[in-house]
């Protein structure tokens, strides 16, 4: 449960620096940032369902 919460704090981190990039008209910075918030933001969802609705 910790590691989802620690992805959910980097993906937040990561949607922040996506507005801050198109602030400063940035697109590369923008296209990593969003990559960042796509992947970290599944593996946090799917890690916090995982430990919420194992069969264990």
């Amino acid at each position: 449960m910790v590691l989802g919460i620690m992805l959910l704090v980097v993906t937040i981190i990561c949607a922040i620096a996506v507005f801050r990039e198109l602030k400063d008209r940035n697109f590369l910075g923008v296209c990593f940032a969003g990559l960042s918030v796509l992947v970290f933001g599944w593996f946090s969802v799917m890690t916090i369902y995982s430990e919420l609705f194992s069969n264990a």
